[in-house]
């Protein structure tokens, strides 16, 4: 019998065993999410690929090859294994016959090509967050309440897990794929979600730790746990290994204005930051990305409840350059004001603030964001800005 909104109580109560922790920091359950995203956008027939596309896409992540055996084909227990390969191979991801070769346990390389791209690379993720995340995918595809249920099931889990709070609760995003709803009243009947209305959910707390909407302390949190498993992140980020004389080198062949920039920014004592990330964030190439619908969905929500969001950004910037003598970061902007949102979703928001003029910024030079040609038609702008725009001639 379903359960209703009064069994959470019951639920919370319950002497259970102790929560197992989270398997993904907030950084790693963005990851998740653009996995997740990503496979929805392509032009697969069903839930038989798009699961096999999952598992193949988080696992060629990093490099575009993935390997994938007949036992791991056989563990998806699809209703047409065959015809799952076929469709990826209509997107020409190149597949082995060996897949379906005598030997279940031989590893077959699977190249999808949109992932061997140096360039706009749809997946830009970490080796450690590659790992947990292709983790996460195993242990939630073997969970109990959905390990024996059909393909569309065990997909629409990923998708609500991943979109779950640490609280339990989640919205169904805008890339579920259609074939999946059909399978959602399985997942009720066996305890994957304790409550399902329309497109709102409750996990259920035996999948909690499945959960990859967290909030960035307690990311932090799961970063802890993870590190006695040895694969600890750093404020949600990996660790960055400074390489003094490679930064000493950079520093000595950019011209005198980026350097005393860079320089401003670290030696900075406010900001007070390592000097590997700061030495990432210059000599680092910045690649386009592939922006999944769940965060422009999650902009356009946030858009409507912050309508001064482009005059307080650039006030913002023009009291944080006073006092630190540089630009805030992306984070740093969003931090100061306020604007509790994921790092994906932030980032988002300040290059929609660019688009606008709003902001400006010397890309792909770091620590750079000011007023914008919007911001200075109201007056608000940097005090050289305003000097200048004082003392010039009336024609």
């Amino acid at each position: 019998m379903p359960k209703n909104a009064s069994d959470s109580s019951d639920i919370s109560a319950s002497p259970a065993t102790t929560p197992q922790p989270f398997l993904l920091s907030s950084q790693q359950g963005e990851a998740a999410r653009t996995l997740l995203s990503y496979v929805s956008s392509l032009a697969l027939p069903g839930p038989d690929a798009q699961l096999v596309a999952v598992v193949v896409v988080i696992r060629a992540a990093r490099g575009g090859v993935g390997n994938l055996t007949g036992a791991d084909l056989s563990a998806l227990r699809l209703a047409d294994a065959r015809g799952a390969v076929a469709a990826l191979r209509c997107l020409s991801w190149q597949i082995g016959d060996a897949l379906f070769g005598d030997d279940p346990a031989a590893p077959v390389p699977i190249t999808v090509p949109d992932l061997t791209r140096t360039d706009g690379h749809p997946l830009p993720i970490g080796k450690n967050v590659r790992s947990r995340v292709s983790g996460w995918t195993t242990r939630a595809l073997s969970a109990k309440p959905v390990k024996k249920l059909p393909p569309a099931a065990r997909l629409a889990g990923l998708f609500l897990a991943a979109h779950s709070t640490s609280k339990l609760l989640g919205q169904i995003p805008p890339d579920f794929p259609e074939a999946c709803r059909a399978a959602l009243p399985d997942l009720l009947q066996k305890g994957f979600v304790s409550e399902l209305s329309e497109d709102r959910y409750r996990l259920d707390p035996a999948v909690r730790h499945l959960s990859g909407l967290l909030r960035s302390s307690e990311g932090d949190r799961t970063a802890g746990a993870a590190k006695a498993e040895g694969q600890v992140e750093r404020r949600a980020r990996p660790a960055v290994r400074f390489d003094a004389p490679a930064w000493t080198q950079w520093k000595s062949a950019a011209t005198p204005a980026l350097r005393r920039h860079a320089e401003a920014v670290e030696y900075c004592a406010v900001c007070a930051l390592e000097p590997g990330q700061v030495a990432a964030a210059f000599m680092e190439r910045v690649h386009p990305q592939f922006v999944p619908k769940w965060i422009k969905n999650a902009y356009g929500e946030w858009k409507e409840a912050h309508p001064d969001r482009g005059p307080q950004a650039a006030e913002f910037t023009v009291v944080f350059r006073a006092k630190h003598g540089h630009g805030p970061s992306y984070n740093q902007l969003c931090s100061g004001l306020g604007w509790d949102v994921c790092r994906s979703v932030r980032s988002f928001i300040v290059r929609r603030l660019l688009s606008n003029e709003w902001l400006m910024e010397t890309s792909p030079v770091p620590w750079t964001l000011r007023p914008g040609v919007m911001a200075q038609a109201q007056g608000i702008a940097l005090p050289k800005a305003r000097t200048a725009a004082a003392v010039r001639p009336v024609p």
